[in-house]
């Protein structure tokens, strides 16, 4: 199992996907004593290949790749996808997007996506929404990768551990981005990070990492002190330099704290925390289609969005405490966590 105990800071930084996880924000974590990671939720074979050897020949640190355990899913009815055509076709908005339903298959083949990962061999595998194959964790333990999977609940995690992950990862409610829960139909006890991570260290016998709400070294040292083995931070990594999170998206994390983040399933069909925007209010009590299926469905619309810096149409995905991010180069940001850090656990 990967040694967290040998960090130099106990602190991975979040999988991100939509193009925010970058070789260069991965390998900075990594070379500052952290651990870097990619969101390949949606990323093709190639695409998983050339960002873990760009990474690789940038850092002999630890790499974690993280990916998506998609559910099957169809189309609705014929009436329901009219609805959710209907609900973005007449959104208040100037410029050209296309609307079309999607085809199956609605989302990537994870066999085919982690033949990367197999060959490239990054430290740690994780994964999001559910359980992989037991053949897939086998494999990943063969080829001496630690997995990890996101549990929103002690039911999940020790589903996870019973699955044969080497840790879990505790998303609190405050998390940014797609919330973790296997089924976001079941009802979401919605615990805080730091309150999870105390369940989830008294009822589970693997390590567990805290995520949600996590700015600043004194957020860290609490979630040590919880029982967690290292914190993961996704909102607090946006606006590096190193970040591939759009400029919109970067303003306003920095410009806009009054906003707030709200969950949605106007973007993707699935519960995600971001930025309060006018789609997202919009959409409020608009037909959705299932997950992953409006994703693809609201991909040119978001698409326009970042080419016109229209942020109301852009999925600004941020955590509960996002107005606590800073503009820091991810190098030191990590040395500012670290300092941090050291005076909160005295």
């Amino acid at each position: 199992m990967f040694n967290f105990s040998k960090l130099g800071i106990p602190v991975i930084q979040a999988p991100m996907a939509g193009g925010v996880n970058t070789p260069r924000l991965a390998s900075e974590v990594s070379n500052a004593g952290g651990v870097g990671s990619f969101g390949f939720s949606y990323s093709t074979p190639q695409k998983i290949s050339e960002d873990l050897a760009a990474t690789r020949a940038l850092t002999n640190g630890p790499i974690n790749a993280n990916f998506f355990i998609f559910s099957p899913v169809d189309l609705p009815t014929q009436a329901i996808q009219e609805k959710a055509l209907e609900a973005l076709k007449n959104l208040p908005i100037e410029g050209e997007y296309a609307l079309a339903m999607p085809q199956a298959p609605f989302y990537p083949d994870l066999e085919e996506q982690l033949k990367p990962v197999w060959e490239h061999c990054p430290e740690i595998l994780t994964f999001h929404f559910g359980i992989p194959s037991p053949s897939i964790v086998a494999r990943a333990h063969a080829l001496g990768i630690s997995v990890g999977m996101t549990a929103t609940s002690l039911k999940e995690a020790a589903t996870a551990q019973k699955a044969g992950a080497d840790f879990i990862v505790a998303q609190g409610i405050e998390a940014g981005g797609h919330r973790g829960i296997f089924d976001p139909d079941e009802k979401d006890e919605k615990l805080t990070a730091l309150a999870l991570t105390k369940q989830l260290v008294s009822g589970c016998s693997i390590p567990i990492v805290t995520a949600g709400a996590i700015m600043d070294g004194t957020d860290i040292a609490n979630a040590l002190r919880s029982g967690a083995i290292a914190a993961q931070l996704g909102t607090a990594f946006l606006c590096c330099d190193e970040s591939g999170a759009t400029f919109v998206h970067k303003e306003y994390v920095l410009k806009h704290p009054s906003r707030g983040s709200v969950f949605t399933r106007g973007f993707s069909g699935r519960p995600a925390r971001g930025i309060n925007n006018e789609f997202i209010r919009l959409m409020e009590s608009k037909m959705v289609l299932p997950f992953p299926i409006q994703n693809t469905l609201t991909a040119s619309l978001r698409q326009m969005g970042v080419k016109t810096n229209n942020g109301e149409y852009q999925s600004l995905w941020a955590g509960q405490d996002y107005s606590r991010a800073r503009s820091l180069s991810a190098k030191n940001l990590m040395l500012a966590l670290k300092e941090e850090l050291l005076i909160a656990i005295g």
